[in-house]
């Protein structure tokens, strides 16, 4: 009789044991259920932020169609060159050579120009005196590549009085600013040694907006005339100076400036001024090859 009643008591015993063993799957699945449900929400969550920063990245990694601009080159054009000056101020440089000009070859006037003169005044036996004057202007386009005209002319500027203060055969060489003109301006003297005498060599380089006009004045006593004064020259080239910045300005008192930035401002080599400013050989009334040498 015992038996029995150990056999009854030992069933309610396993049928809690077998409850709560088949209750732990069910646990288990609720949490796995829940488990998934959350990595799931999760997963979606961060697959929209992570598309939500990749477009936030790209806009910012992408440069505004502003910020690549250039400003456009202040002067669209350039003076003819052979008038760059009045008849006056050739009156004063060279005074036996006012209808000497000889423009110098380009294949675009617009952007790239140059003329000279040269005076000889033959005063029989008491020698002569000679002149020699030279002016080169050069424009810069802005450029979406390489940056605004005015940067472009000021780094040519820059090149340009580093060429006029180390030129050969130079004696005596030395350069200050020379205020008052363009928006920057050196003036550099020196002397150059030639077997019909010693020249006196004034170059003014000049600097207006994204314009540079370099300036070549030289002179001579020849045949036993007096050297003229190397004060008075460098006077008459920083004049003529002032007055080759105000016809670039003239040029563009319409307010024009370029439509777009061009592709490429690179000036072309042949309207780069070269080194020496020699006056001609012979010191004739026409320029020779090594007076024209800039154009």
């Amino acid at each position: 009789m015992h038996r029995p009643a150990q056999r009854v008591g030992r069933a309610p015993r396993l049928t809690r044991i077998l409850v709560s063993a088949a209750a732990v799957p069910v646990v288990l699945a609720a949490a796995g259920c829940s488990s998934d449900s959350g990595s799931g929400s999760g997963s979606g969550s961060s697959t929209d932020n992570a598309a939500q920063k990749g477009t936030a990245a790209t806009s910012s990694a992408s440069p505004s169609t502003s910020a690549n601009a250039v400003k456009p080159a202040a002067y669209a054009t350039l003076p003819a060159p052979c008038s760059v000056f009045s008849k006056k101020t050739l009156g004063e440089l060279v005074p036996k050579g006012l209808n000497s000009a000889k423009s110098g070859k380009s294949d675009d006037a617009k952007n790239r120009s140059s003329c000279s003169w040269n005076s000889l005044d033959n005063k029989g036996v008491k020698g002569s005196q000679f002149r020699w004057l030279n002016v080169s202007l050069l424009r810069f386009d802005s450029d979406a590549t390489r940056g605004e005209g005015s940067q472009l002319a000021q780094t040519y500027y820059d090149k340009q009085v580093k060429d006029a203060q180390t030129v050969t055969g130079a004696t005596g060489a030395r350069s200050e600013p020379a205020s008052g003109i363009g928006d920057a301006s050196t003036a550099v003297r020196y002397g150059l040694k030639k077997k019909e005498g010693s020249f006196k060599q004034q170059t003014v380089v000049t600097r207006v907006e994204n314009v540079v006009i370099t300036l070549d004045y030289n002179g001579a006593g020849l045949a036993g005339d007096k050297a003229p004064s190397e004060d008075d020259l460098m006077k008459a080239a920083e004049k003529a100076a002032k007055e080759a910045v105000a016809s670039v300005t003239s040029a563009n008192q319409d307010g024009s400036r370029a439509t777009a930035p061009s592709q490429s401002a690179s000036p072309s080599k042949s309207a780069s001024p070269s080194k020496s400013a020699s006056p001609s050989a012979s010191a004739s009334s026409k320029p020779s090859a090594s007076a024209t040498k800039k154009n």
